[in-house]
């Protein structure tokens, strides 16, 4: 809001017209998010101690976990609310694109806190069914997506890495691509949130490389040298990742190994989901599945281990998602996690690199 407020000034302050540049809206919105995060959490954290509001751990998992129980959960609520204030401060909000992007932010928002809320409050360690989920995300994916194509930000067409032009038009098949997109990915970084500070390391990197994917979609110059669709207004975007990335430091702070305070599914289901919308929304529907690979791995572990029990009783995996096989295979929780960081860097830093492989 404050942009709204100050950028019509610049015409009298020719120091206000600094508001008009995303790269310092950006840097802001990082900052502020950075602090918000840091300062709110250490009273969120002591607020939640003081409600007993703690992890319900299930005893299917590793057994190390159990100390976990009672950590204090729906980290993702001063996530959200750090991103929220580093929008309101930097964000322009006559950006559909943006819009599009903070309505399904809000959207799974309320699924996780739903979900947190039964399972923390009502101490059931189910919350939401299965079924009750997917179609709470499927609604809001094909929502967003009908609402791209309405307002012509985005086409029908997939794009792939290392291709200059469009690959192939998915026409109506387009609105359930980009809903397993986004749900895809809200439902990877939940089962991704297993350790301490390993979904928030590869959320963060994610977010840094479709920041820069975000930038150069929305110039016009940019995106034409080399070759990737021009989305008008998607630069606004990378004000959305840089609070994103901002409110993740400030969340690592107290979510690194030993944990203080978990994410939640708060957190995780809508960071996942506006991570997936805003590929969706760059076109790096494709590219994203290197940049998450963390995401990915994670979720085909689970499908890997479950299709695999139910058809020839075995397991792949020790226990699956993947971090808790090499946990069982003897490896400290802090090594799983600090080199699946390194992995998630890399994946973000060859993803970027793409950009002139076209």
């Amino acid at each position: 809001m404050f942009y709204h407020l100050l950028y019509p000034l610049s015409q009298d302050y020719g120091a206000l017209n600094i508001f008009r540049y995303i790269t310092f809206r950006s840097s802001v919105s990082f900052l502020i998010a950075t602090l918000v995060s840091i300062w709110w959490g250490k009273y969120f954290i002591l607020f939640m101690k003081r409600k007993q509001f703690g992890q319900v751990v299930r005893d299917d998992g590793p057994e190390s976990h159990l100390k976990k129980a009672g950590t204090p959960t729906m980290g993702g609520l001063f996530i959200l609310g750090s991103i929220l204030v580093a929008l309101l401060i930097s964000g322009n909000f006559f950006s559909i694109p943006l819009l599009i992007t903070i309505g399904v932010t809000f959207s799974f928002f309320l699924l996780g806190f739903l979900d947190d809320y039964l399972k923390v409050l009502k101490k059931n360690t189910d919350g939401i069914s299965a079924k009750g989920k997917l179609l709470w995300q499927f609604s809001t994916a094909i929502g967003a997506s009908l609402l791209m194509t309405h307002y012509d930000i985005v086409d029908t067409f997939l794009y792939l890495p290392f291709m200059k032009g469009p690959v192939i038009d998915l026409g109506g098949f387009y609105h359930l691509f980009v809903a397993i997109v986004i749900v895809g990915s809200s439902n990877a970084v939940n089962l991704t949130d297993g350790l301490d500070g390993l979904a928030i390391g590869p959320i963060i990197t994610s977010a840094a490389s479709l920041g820069i994917m975000t930038y150069v979609a929305g110039h016009r110059e940019i995106s034409g040298y080399l070759f990737i669709p021009y989305i008008e207004s998607a630069g606004e975007l990378t004000i959305f990742a840089a609070a994103i990335i901002g409110a993740g430091v400030g969340f690592l702070w107290y979510n690194s190994y030993p944990a203080q305070i978990f994410m939640g599914d708060v957190g995780s289901l809508s960071l996942g989901g506006t991570l997936g919308t805003i590929a969706v929304l760059t076109k790096n529907e494709v590219l994203f599945v290197i940049i998450g690979g963390i995401f990915v791995t994670e979720a085909v572990s689970v499908i890997l281990q479950v299709v695999s029990y139910k058809t020839r009783k075995k397991r792949v995996f020790k226990m699956a998602p993947i971090h808790h096989h090499f946990e069982l295979m003897g490896w400290p929780e802090p090594k799983v996690i600090v080199r699946f960081w390194i992995i998630s860097i890399f994946l973000a830093i060859f993803a970027i690199a793409t950009l002139k492989m076209r």
